[in-house]
């Protein structure tokens, strides 16, 4: 019982869980950017070069 109590007052691992939360949500916020620019990027070149070639 002594070890569950000691268990449940353990924090040492409460910061690198808030780290791994802070890294996924970087690199989900990393890919919609990414995605968006993209999109933002092909629909400019390539919408130029459609219009153009009809």
């Amino acid at each position: 019982m002594r070890f569950f109590w000691r268990f449940l007052k353990d924090d040492s691992g409460a910061t690198a869980l808030e780290y791994c939360v802070i890294g996924a949500f970087m690199s989900i916020l990393i890919v919609a950017g990414a995605r968006a620019v993209g999109s933002n990027i092909n629909n400019m070149f390539y919408a130029k070069l459609a219009n153009s070639l009809s």
